[in-house]
């Protein structure tokens, strides 16, 4: 009879959860654990988990402990599970940076410091936050995921951000982006002692993939382009002042020699983009660099050229219509597909790749253009991401004057295009 009792209820409250998060039923059959007050979702590349009811947040020990009093009578002292709450669960490398946190459907032995009204979302700002581009795939998108796929009752600000890992430049850096998140201030769960209290927890982050926003897995359909408003909403200072031009601005994104992927014929580039009709600005972003100037130097550009790696994440800034050139070096075609070609197509902008060659590699004077390296660098890498630190960290590119003017002529022609419609 106690077995039949505590299944009724777990099924009572597993549909209380259903109701209260709006998430469709079928989307949790098969793929969750769950006992009478803690539910967790498994079965993606993010672990997802709820207190869907009063929780404490205890700091020191890092617990969030259900406040539910039926589990005076209905739960061992024994129940509670570990998760930590970043969006790329197998991920070795990203998941040792972040920090383990505990849900426990055990009453705590302490009261509540403060009390909030509103409902808070855990996330953490280890793993690869440091990285411009992860800084927007592992956190800011799946935030955003997050909100609109849970929080369809509440007023899009009215959520509490609570973070663990945190890291202070991180906070300054996105200060106008996080607004438009949360109006309350960020508890750190780093430097707290008080205990917290909150009307119901979400732990963890929701991903549909690599810079992507499936509008089919939401209540609401949403996409990239829903998501990049809010950038402009964020950064823009006065979004009808893009300065006149007669000819089409190109933001040339250049990256150092300590990070790979540098252009060694740098100043040719810039004479030969000139030459075809482009007014050329350098952009050397680093960690500390304003996002309000960022986006109103992109988002007043008409094109954008870089090789393939994190800054490119500006061309969230470009307006739909304008042109990006991705440089793709040997051995990261599938990276430059998945992370900057798809979604830019969403973005609707112009998007157009220049695929390195052999000869234009640097890797080819230390291999031979014919090696295998260059040649087939899926066989060389054997799925094994170690190897594309050669790819990556080691190659950087030359390009070749005639090809390299052949293509700017074509970005000039669609940067001109869009220039003359936008004037």
């Amino acid at each position: 009879m106690k077995s039949k009792s505590r299944l009724t209820t777990a099924v009572i409250c597993f549909g209380v959860l259903v109701l209260v998060l709006h998430v469709p039923l079928t989307s949790f059959v098969d793929r969750i654990w769950f006992s009478e007050t803690i539910t967790c979702d498994y079965s993606n590349v993010y672990d997802l988990c709820a207190i869907n009811g009063p929780a404490l947040l205890e700091p020191i020990t890092t617990t969030f402990f259900s406040m539910d009093p039926t589990n005076l009578i209905m739960t061992p002292p024994s129940s509670f599970i570990k998760t930590r709450p970043y969006p790329r669960k197998t991920d070795k490398t990203a998941m040792s940076r972040v920090k383990e946190l505990t849900l426990s459907s055990t009453l705590p032995d302490v009261w509540c410091g403060v009390t909030h009204d509103s409902p808070a979302v855990v996330f953490s700002t280890g793993g690869y936050t440091g990285n411009f581009f992860h800084e927007f795939m592992d956190g800011f998108i799946p935030l955003y995921i997050t909100f609109n796929s849970i929080f369809l009752n509440h007023h899009q600000d009215d959520i509490i951000l609570v973070i663990t890992d945190y890291k202070d430049w991180w906070s300054r850096k996105y200060e106008e982006l996080l607004a438009h998140f949360s109006r309350h201030p960020i508890i750190n769960m780093d430097n707290e002692n008080l205990t917290h209290c909150f009307p119901s927890v979400i732990v963890g982050l929701i991903s549909h993939g690599p810079m992507i926003i499936n509008p089919k897995l939401l209540p609401h359909p949403k996409t990239l382009l829903d998501f990049q408003a809010i950038l402009q909403n964020a950064y823009s200072q006065d979004p009808d002042e893009i300065p006149s031009s007669q000819r089409p601005r190109l933001v040339l994104v250049n990256r150092n020699a300590k990070v790979g992927r540098m252009i060694m014929n740098l100043e040719e580039v810039i004479k030969t983009a000139n030459d075809v009709g482009f007014d050329v600005t350098i952009f050397e972003p680093a960690r500390n660099t304003s996002l309000v100037e960022s986006f109103k130097l992109i988002h007043a550009s008409h094109a954008m050229l870089g090789v393939h790696g994190a800054a490119l994440t500006n061309f969230l800034f470009l307006r739909p219509g304008s042109v990006l050139m991705q440089v793709v070096p040997i051995g990261t075609q599938w990276l430059s597909d998945s992370y900057f070609r798809n979604p830019a197509r969403v973005l609707g902008l112009e998007y157009l790749e220049y695929k390195i060659k052999a000869e234009e590699s640097s890797l080819a004077e230390r291999y031979g253009a014919n090696d295998t390296v260059l040649t087939n660098p899926k066989a060389f890498t054997r799925g094994n991401w170690k190897h594309m630190h050669l790819y990556l960290k080691t190659q950087n590119v030359k390009f070749d004057k005639v090809k390299l003017k052949r293509y700017l002529k074509n970005a000039y022609r669609k940067a001109k295009i869009f220039m003359d419609k936008e004037s």
